[in-house]
């Protein structure tokens, strides 16, 4: 499962890394679809991409969605200078044809961490899981810097953090690059609803103290 995911949605998340500098609004809460309600921090600023970098999805009337087309962008937002950004990435069920399960969650969320490795120097990855209300996460956090930017040479080193989970409808993972503590604070701190479960913070302090399950 993993190598699957890692072809289908690296294209998706370069897509979002290259949005950092794209023209942008005022955060807001976003909900959709499959389930799934946040609350982006308040002084982080979404961004809308550009129509040369959004992804080239094939017409529903033409071609069935399958794999990296029902893969979309929910939102991206960032912060500061030089940017955190924050990308919001979902699978609906409905389009896919098929559902996922817990085990499935290590595959995907690695396909996420894997496509950030074409524009980041990624080191020391740590895996962790937890569980809010009735869902299970899979989360990884590491070091890295982006390839051939001035500012990795002036010595900014991100945080990495990608948070995912299965939801009735779909799936769902939420990534971080903090250019700081502040940032990766407020990533952590987003309150999220998840199907009919009370709203809590996306990443718990626990969230590292056990690995994930093997798939």
């Amino acid at each position: 499962m993993r190598n699957h995911w890692t072809s289908s949605i690296t294209s998706i998340t370069l897509t979002a890394v290259l949005l950092i500098g794209c023209r942008a609004s005022l955060a807001a809460q976003a909900a959709d679809e499959i389930g799934v309600r946040y609350q982006l921090p308040p002084d982080w600023i979404v961004v809308a991409p550009k129509p040369q970098q959004q992804p080239v999805l094939p017409t529903a009337s033409l071609v069935p969605k399958r794999g990296i087309a029902c893969i979309s962008i929910s939102q991206t937002a960032r912060r500061g200078d030089p940017a955190s950004v924050i990308v919001v990435v979902e699978l609906p069920f409905d389009c896919y044809g098929q559902s996922m399960a817990e085990p499935d969650m290590a595959g995907f969320g690695s396909g996420v961490a894997d496509g950030l490795k074409q524009t980041f120097d990624i080191a020391g990855p740590v895996l962790g899981a937890y569980t809010l209300g009735s869902h299970s996460f899979w989360i990884e956090r590491a070091k890295g810097s982006p390839k051939g930017r001035s500012d990795a040479q002036n010595g900014t080193l991100y945080t990495v953090e990608i948070a995912c989970t299965v939801l009735k409808q779909g799936a769902v993972c939420w990534m971080t690059t903090a250019a700081d503590e502040a940032s990766l604070h407020a990533f952590e701190a987003m309150l999220v609803t998840l199907d009919s479960d009370a709203a809590a913070q996306l990443v718990p302090a626990t969230a590292f103290d056990k690995a994930p399950a093997a798939p």
